[in-house]
């Protein structure tokens, strides 16, 4: 599954577009290499994901094969990290 799709199915990020700026700007990383929105997702990716204020590394559990209900989205990657960055005092 393409990485931008694989984002947005798993609810990481809200729509598709946005996760394929996100890409375009060099904010995501697919086990620590920088990632284009067409990257191929398999089980065992470690994603890297600086949106906003948050970095946030998961690990890819599941790839499905199509959208999942929302309940389920969570349980396609499994969470290894997520902190605000940005916010040094």
């Amino acid at each position: 599954m393409r990485l931008d799709k694989y984002l947005q199915v798993s609810r990481l990020i809200k729509r598709r577009t946005s996760a394929k700026e996100a890409c375009l700007a060099g904010r995501v990383q697919i086990n620590g290499k920088i990632a284009k929105a067409g990257s191929e997702v398999k089980e065992g990716d470690e994603i890297t994901l600086a949106w906003g204020k948050r970095l946030t590394r998961v690990k890819v559990v599941q790839v499905p094969l199509r959208n999942v209900p929302s309940a389920q989205a969570k349980t396609l990657y499994q969470l290894l990290e997520e902190r605000t960055v940005g916010t040094e005092e």
